[in-house]
């Protein structure tokens, strides 16, 4: 025979039901107070709620795993790009120095392609990989401005352009953007953004007209290697607008692709463009043949590759967990690490003039991130009030 309920354990179930009942069905939310978990919440539920701190604490962990990741890929891959692009076999054969550029972005495609391919199966359902249709005729465009991009920046190194010129120079790609926005938009910019830029360019040209200390006298440029870079910061403006354009594109026709989707179309077609100018240059046999008589390069080109593969997954991670700010701040700081590093480690000579480019660029750089930051944080502000 059952106990009878008391009147105030009755009322207190009573109470109980009164709050869940009151309390507004929001499956999204999980801001439950104190009062809420001690009234209305099981302890089961209860733990499974997590405090402001615990996922503040959660997010400064993905951010620290995200800045690690780019960091350690892109720093090794930077200081293996300027290896590769700057080998001369040391074989007992004349094999000379390693100029088959193009062979290199054939085994740099295959590698994201593989990871791009892998990374769609494990972070989209078969349906939505079955729905994506990529818009060909904006990814082969995309793809060749791109992979043309890479191999002018591996051709200014190969032709005599210092890695840290080369780099800075890649940092300033603002200032295309700026006078095509100019020219052809009737865009505005403050008197800042032209310092920031003036900056950078000023920076590299003193790094780069300056002659190195020692008897050598050796320039940190050349006239080939800087109409590379150049070549290199064109091709990265057309990338950026058909980027643009395809996310355009993709979103009003339903169809968002993801950013394992664009790695591993982009790469595809980056494939088909390096084969194809690889086997007319003669780069793709070539290639072939040197790494088989200095199995060196071919570890050095497989690292590189590797890092390239594993860099990219963690900038779309990066991209997919915080605001593209947000990585857009990790490349572009990590691009100053790799400058500091290759002129330590690489053997640079510097004179007082070189140091002074290097240290006006980083300024312009650093200021460039620091006002996209304060940018972002007022267009916060306004969507909050």
């Amino acid at each position: 025979m059952r106990a009878p309920t008391s009147r105030s354990s009755a009322a207190h179930h009573h109470n109980i039901a009164m709050i869940d009942r009151s309390r507004p069905q929001d499956t999204t939310s999980h801001n439950y107070s104190a009062l809420e978990s001690d009234e209305g919440l099981s302890e089961l539920e209860a733990g499974r709620v997590k405090s402001p701190l615990f996922e503040k604490s959660d997010e400064t962990l993905k951010l620290l795993f995200c800045c690690i990741g780019v960091y350690s890929a892109y720093l090794i891959y930077g200081s293996l790009q300027e290896d590769v692009f700057t080998y001369t076999s040391s074989t007992s054969e004349d094999l000379g120095p390693f100029t088959y550029i193009w062979f290199v972005q054939v085994v740099e495609a295959i590698a994201n392609i593989i990871t791009g391919y892998i990374g769609r199966y494990m972070t989209s359902t078969a349906d939505e990989i079955r729905k994506s249709k990529p818009n060909e005729k904006f990814f082969f465009f995309s793809g060749c401005s791109q992979v043309s991009s890479k191999a002018f920046t591996s051709l200014s190194l190969n032709n005599g352009l210092s890695f840290p010129l080369a780099t800075m120079a890649k940092s300033g790609k603002m200032a295309p953007v700026m006078l095509g926005q100019l020219v052809l938009g009737g865009a505005r910019y403050s008197t800042r953004d032209y310092l920031q830029v003036g900056a950078i360019i000023a920076g590299t040209a003193m790094l780069g007209l300056s002659k190195a200390k020692g008897d050598q006298g050796m320039a940190h440029s050349t006239t080939l290697g800087v109409i590379f870079i150049v070549a290199s910061l064109a091709m990265d403006g057309i990338t950026g607008g058909l980027q643009k354009r395809l996310k355009k594109d993709t979103m009003e026709e339903g169809n968002p692709l993801k950013g394992y989707d664009f790695m591993y179309y982009t790469n595809t077609y980056m494939l088909l463009v390096a084969l194809c100018v690889s086997n007319i240059n003669g780069d793709l046999v070539n290639g072939v043949r040197y790494c088989l008589k200095d199995p060196h390069i071919f570890s050095l080109i497989f690292k590189f590759c590797v890092c390239s593969a594993v860099g990219q997954s963690f900038i779309f991670y990066t991209i997919a967990s915080f605001d593209p700010l947000v990585c857009s701040t990790i490349t572009t700081t990590r691009k100053i690490v790799s400058v500091f590093l290759s002129i330590f480690y690489k053997g640079h000579v510097m004179n007082t003039q070189a140091w002074c480019g290097v240290f006006l660029a980083c300024v312009g750089i650093l200021s460039e991130v620091q006002a996209k930051v304060g940018r972002s944080k007022n267009a916060e502000k306004k969507d909050g009030s």
